[in-house]
């Protein structure tokens, strides 16, 4: 059934990668909401090292996932087979807001496909690696990638960012600080 991994194995590596979609969770340390958010579009996410991996965080309704790793740094990321053989990995770790004026940002971008809403790129240093059977995952077909996101952050100039980050992005719904003022700065380059 399960098994716990001390790295990211070429196969973990290769279903990984396989996937259009994939789940992080996050929760804040005193009480709030716990969320889940649906990741897709196969270019932003990617593996680091043997421990490490990363994911490019869009422009979107919320900024939960930003607050929650500000206020304790815990993360999972789960990825799920919906054709082929059952398999469900989850990556247990301590997750890093880089933000465009981070120095490393301009190291991680060039990893990622170009896409028009970056707000940051978040770093998961992962403490456990697992997988486990996914017996009662449904098979799905899965057609293309939704474009809408892409599409509506490319219709947006520089201020319309900033406006829609200053309104939608500065806390979590639970009240917790989320992108500072100056990190709601549209990112003036693309991968």
């Amino acid at each position: 059934m399960g098994k716990i991994y001390d790295r990211l194995t070429d196969r973990l590596r290769e279903f990984i990668s396989a996937q259009p979609v994939y789940f992080v969770a996050t929760a804040p340390d005193q009480g709030g909401h716990v969320n889940v958010s649906p990741k897709g579009y196969p270019d932003t996410f990617t593996v680091i090292d043997d421990t490490t991996v990363a994911y490019l965080d869009l422009d979107g309704s919320g900024v939960e996932t930003i607050a929650h790793i500000r206020d304790n740094g815990r993360v999972t990321v789960m990825f799920c087979a919906f054709d082929g053989p059952p398999n469900i990995v989850r990556l247990y770790g301590t997750g890093r807001v880089v933000t465009p004026a981070d120095p490393d940002f301009a190291v991680l971008i060039p990893r990622f496909g170009p896409h028009s809403g970056v707000r940051s790129i978040i770093v998961v240093s992962c403490d456990r690696i697992s997988d486990s059977c996914g017996f009662s995952v449904p098979f799905m077909s899965y057609e293309k990638e939704r474009t809408l996101l892409d599409e509506w952050a490319g219709r947006k100039d520089v201020q319309q960012k900033r406006a829609y980050r200053a309104r939608h992005n500065r806390e979590s719904i639970d009240g917790l600080a989320a992108l500072a003022p100056e990190e709601t700065d549209p990112v003036r380059h693309h991968s």
